[in-house]
Formats: C-alpha cells, sequence, structure tokens
C-alpha cells in the first residue's frame, strides 16, 4: 500500500467518525431536550442547577428525566469535542495527502521532459 492509499483511506477513516460524532451530537440534544422536557411536565415548579431542572421528589418519571438528561448532556458534549477533532485530523490528512500529489505530479514533470527532451534529441 502506498503512503497516498493509506493517507486517501484514513481521510476516509476520519471522514466517517466525524459523520458518526455529528450523529452523537444530534442523539445528545434529542435526550437531554427529552430530559428537560420530562422534568418540566412533571413539576411546576423544578429545582434548577445551572441551567438544568431536576425534580428531587421520588417519582418514576423523575429517575426517567435526569437519566434523559445526564446521559443526553455528555453525549452532547463528547458528539462536539469528537467531530472537533475527527475534522481536524481529516484536514491534516487531505493536507498531507495532497502534499505527496504535489511531489508525485512534480517528478512525474520532470520525468517527462527529460523523455521529450531525449526524443527531440534523438531526432535532430
Amino acid at each position: 500500500m502506498s503512503f497516498r492509499d493509506y493517507l486517501h483511506e484514513k481521510a476516509e477513516e476520519s471522514r466517517h467518525n466525524e459523520t458518526v460524532a455529528y450523529l452523537m451530537f444530534l442523539a445528545g440534544t434529542m435526550l437531554f431536550v427529552g430530559g428537560i422536557l420530562i422534568t418540566l411536565t412533571i413539576t411546576s415548579e423544578p429545582n434548577w442547577l445551572l441551567f438544568i431542572p431536576y425534580y428531587t421528589e421520588a417519582h418514576a418519571g423523575a429517575v426517567l428525566a435526569l437519566a434523559l438528561t445526564i446521559s443526553g448532556f455528555s453525549l452532547l458534549i463528547f458528539g462536539m469535542i469528537a467531530g472537533i477533532h475527527y475534522s481536524h485530523d481529516r484536514g491534516w490528512y487531505m493536507q498531507e495527502l495532497h502534499k505527496a500529489n504535489s511531489a508525485e505530479n512534480t517528478l512525474l514533470r520532470k520525468s517527462t521532459t527529460k523523455n521529450s527532451r531525449k526524443k527531440h534529441k534523438g531526432k535532430i
């Protein structure tokens, strides 16, 4: 496997991982909003931790809402961080692939000009 093929494969893998990270972000957003909506429908006056509502009384919906909110928030944050990380990785792989293609094109042009010079010298 050549270096260009390796970089191409790694860029594709990074693109796939970036897409999965953004899907994770979207799933986290849905879970987070669902947990907040359940908490707000259970009680009219929830307790607040920064911007996250919670309900402290013993209620089955309160446990579900807290689980959805916590898991949604963690997926949201992790999906965002992973998406940015894989986006930077893909950018680096694409930059290295561009460098490898430029070097190969330069070598190809040099060998083509040498071959054309040899052909022209033989005809004269």
